[in-house]
């Protein structure tokens, strides 16, 4: 897995890698400059061109942009340099005086690289800042931009009111928060990471990005000899009369989450709906405890009776507990505080909106501190957190994985439901709540990227991702 750093991590890594590994910031800097370099010429080779704009601000990331500049003019570029007048940093001054190419006061080339601004932006961009970046995204040049956009809050991802859309971002030895968060993965187009020698401390706490070899070990080769009881049992609560498909989609994904059992704990009115589409569930009016799963919330109506369900299972069942949709508008409404009182593991499954009624907080506080909040509330009540939103948040507030797989094609109704079947079949399975949840959301992310590839993100359904699961299961099993 790969760390996310926030601003401040960030940061004290630098300074412990000046202090306590013998490298300079100007080492550190010179070696930044040619990582962006390298990107910039490799851009300008696939597109055929050797002029490049390098866009400088005042500060370090500047900095590297002189670098970076001096550094394609010794290979041969034709490089001109925007610089913003002001009072440079010191390690600016000295690469922008090394510098020894020419200048514009326009925006243009077919080549532009921005270095106005890095990861430590906090306030408003306004005046010839803004301009500039409004010129460089209408520019129709490629755009590659050192570290982070300029413009985009390195922390939480939020456009400073003003932001450059890059094509390439080249992020500086480490993942920053902000490059995933909110509008960060749509403004940095593909995001490369390039080492330089920073060391980071291992004694910090991280967030985690997941990828295809971290997940691959959640679908271990399958046993000719095993039976249905070897892969456990999910037992999912939803539907209503009213929301029946929020039941079939539940089903559905969990039939493909390579469990031995699904049941459906339901209604009349949807048993009778489901039981020809789906022979293969078992169907009951009350929760199986003997299940090494159980799923509660999807369509299933807010009701105080549903509330005390979950307060009896969470008192006497030994499994894993998923609380989704209704489950969690029920804990909302009649009290959160049950969850401190149980025997079981609980994951919760929240988007924005619903987490924000279970904790209080607005959805404009959990949008910039997302990261923070779930862990939080996971320590609090001892929970496994998956925040649901465009990149989600899985902690048990020790460790934190940043999920940034999936595509807005999941930003339609049923995707919730999905999942929570899905994760469900998952845990009952084996693994182990936290694992059950990053597993989950990573194949459903990824699906959801193949899919849209597919259809668009405009016509793919939930339906569609289901079907395409076996995909992405196939691909981390080969």
């Amino acid at each position: 897995m790969y760390k996310v750093l926030t601003n401040k991590q960030m940061r004290e890594a630098d300074s412990f890698t000046v202090e306590n590994c013998n490298i300079s910031s100007e080492t550190l800097m010179r070696r930044a400059g040619l990582a962006i370099a390298e990107e910039a010429a490799y851009a300008a080779e696939k597109n055929r061109t050797d002029e490049i704009l390098v866009v400088c601000g005042t500060g370090n990331n500047g900095g590297d942009g002189y670098v970076c500049a001096q550094e394609l003019l010794n290979r041969g570029y034709k490089v001109s340099v925007y610089a913003f007048d002001g009072s440079l940093s010191l390690d600016c001054r000295r690469e922008k005086l090394a510098y020894q190419g020419g200048y514009l006061r326009h925006i243009c080339g077919p080549i532009i690289v921005d270095c106005i601004f890095g990861t430590g932006l906090c306030r408003e961009i306004s005046g010839e800042f803004a301009k500039v970046i409004n010129e460089i995204n209408s520019s129709g040049a490629y755009v590659i931009s050192a570290d982070i956009p300029s413009g985009l809050n390195g922390d939480n991802g939020m456009i400073c009111g003003v932001s450059v859309k890059a094509d390439l971002t080249v992020a500086i030895a480490e993942f920053k928060r902000g490059l995933f968060l909110n509008d960060g993965l749509d403004v940095c187009g593909t995001i490369v990471k390039k080492d330089i020698g920073i060391t980071v401390p291992e004694d910090g706490k991280y967030a985690l990005i997941a990828q295809d070899e971290d997940v691959k070990k959640f679908f271990p080769n399958r046993k000719r000899n095993s039976h249905k009881g070897t892969y456990g049992s999910a037992n999912i609560v939803a539907g209503s009369d009213k929301y029946i498909g929020a039941a079939a989609l539940a089903v559905n994904a969990a039939l493909q989450s390579g469990c031995g059992y699904v049941k459906l704990c339901t209604g009349e009115k949807v048993k009778i709906c489901l039981a020809q589409k789906f022979p293969q569930v078992i169907f009951s009016g009350e929760p199986d405890l003997s299940s090494e799963a159980i799923a509660v919330g999807s369509g299933c109506g807010v009701s105080k009776e549903l509330y005390s369900l979950i307060e009896r299972i969470m008192l006497t069942y030994g499994g894993t507990l998923i609380l989704d949709a209704d489950g969690l508008n029920a804990l909302a409404k009649y009290g959160v505080e049950i969850l401190k009182n149980k025997k079981c593991k609980v994951i919760i499954t929240p988007h924005v909106k619903e987490f924000s009624r279970l904790t209080g907080k607005t959805v404009d506080e959990i949008v910039l501190r997302s990261i923070e909040l779930a862990e939080e509330f996971s320590l609090k009540y001892g929970v496994i957190t998956l925040l649901k939103n465009a990149v989600s948040v899985i902690t048990d507030g020790i460790k934190t994985v940043l999920n940034i797989r999936g595509s807005s094609a999941l930003a339609k109704g049923g995707s919730g439901d999905m999942l929570t079947g899905f994760l469900c079949g998952t845990a009952a399975r084996g693994l182990s709540a936290f694992d059950a949840a990053v597993c989950a959301a990573y194949t459903l992310g990824a699906t959801a990227e193949t899919v849209s590839a597919e259809k668009s993100d405009y016509c793919a359904v939930a339906g569609d991702i289901i079907k395409n699961l076996h995909k992405t299961v196939k691909r981390l099993t080969v």
